[in-house]
């Protein structure tokens, strides 16, 4: 099988905050919109894993994706891979495999240290890596922006427990591209009012000043503020600044904020690359992948011009331009499909 038939690397959406806010809506939006319709959408259960209801906290984001962004039809499907050697491993083929069907995958809030010790060299992060490398987008919040970074911080042990300021290496989901990055979500943070500094993830300036020490010059540190989205896209070699604030980017003793609704080149972050889609993959898992795209392909891909003219067509209806709609199906039927309407909206099919 010819893998280079596939697209490479899907986009990536990093929230500082508020994967269950309005802030949080607009990211989804935004990935949504470079999605199929009716994505398949996987909510990996790992970083709260070891809490006692991480199934709960999984399922809440689900429901709030289908019911906030239910425009899209989104279906949800939950990955309970949650600790090593137990019935919910990581590395169990049963519970990953479902991640080789997936538009897009989520996973969030936890903690970044747990789920760095259980997705590291698992079954369920190279069917991650995998199915990303084949199209499939990805939308990490909290924790897990924090664990794929080169070097991770650990939040609670710092901050709850009151381990000296300290680095745990991170799941470096970058390095593959060339960028050694390190995220820190919840950059403005303000829980802790007047009487304490919480910004740069409840780190505080002034301790976060001391760990920037301990990071080697060529990383770059980016910080996202809460309710907002870094979202890359590989294809365009581009990021976008998503929903209602900034993005800090520190390096070389500098710091830039780039606004809310920013379009900046990779470039900025480092010599940016596409990776090996083999690059920490092991050749059975990237063959399980490429096993289930070649099952997916045999389903009928509306092309991204069909949905346009759809969607145009559906804004000339409630216009009650029916002229122009008309025009709009005779296109669509042009290309080989045909567009039935139903209470819901509309159906795309291939025409017969």
């Amino acid at each position: 099988m010819d893998q280079k038939k596939y697209p490479q690397a899907g986009p990536i959406a990093l929230f500082g905050s508020g994967e269950t806010a309005p802030g949080g809506q607009k990211i989804f939006d935004f990935m949504f919109r470079l999605s199929p319709k009716s994505p398949l959408v996987s909510i990996v259960e790992t970083p709260a894993g070891f809490e006692l209801n991480a199934q709960q906290v999984a399922g809440n984001i689900g429901e709030f994706i289908q019911q906030r962004l239910q425009n899209y039809k989104p279906l949800i499907q939950l990955i309970p891979a949650r600790k090593k050697g137990t019935a919910f491993s990581p590395d169990d083929p049963e519970i990953a495999q479902p991640i080789l069907k997936s538009d897009m995958i989520f996973m969030g809030p936890g903690s970044p240290s747990y789920a760095v010790r259980q997705l590291k060299d698992s079954l369920t992060w190279e069917y991650i890596l995998a199915r990303h490398r084949l199209g499939a987008a990805l939308a990490f919040s909290s924790a897990t922006t924090v664990a794929i970074s080169t070097m991770a911080l650990p939040v609670y042990e710092i901050y709850k427990v009151g381990e000296d300021p300290h680095w745990k290496p991170g799941l470096d989901f970058f390095s593959y591209y060339g960028l050694p990055l390190v995220f820190i979500p919840h950059w403005n943070n303000k829980d802790g009012g007047e009487g304490l500094d919480t910004s740069r993830c409840y780190m505080g300036k002034s301790r976060f000043d001391e760990l920037k020490e301990q990071i080697p010059k060529d990383q770059v540190v980016i910080g996202i503020d809460e309710n907002t989205g870094l979202v890359i896209d590989f294809q365009a070699a581009c990021f976008h600044v998503v929903g209602q604030s900034n993005v800090t980017i520190l390096r070389d003793g500098t710091e830039e904020a780039i606004t809310v609704g920013s379009r900046v080149s990779l470039a900025e972050l480092g010599e940016f690359f596409l990776c090996d889609p083999l690059a920490g993959i092991s050749q059975r898992s990237w063959d399980a992948a490429l096993s289930i795209q070649s099952e997916l392909d045999l389903v009928p891909q509306i092309p991204p011009g069909v949905i346009v003219l759809a969607d145009k067509r559906e804004g000339a209806r409630k216009a009650k331009d029916w002229k122009t709609a008309d025009q709009y199906r005779i296109d669509i039927e042009a290309q080989g499909w045909e567009i039935q309407d139903n209470p819901d909206g509309y159906q795309i099919d291939r025409k017969e």
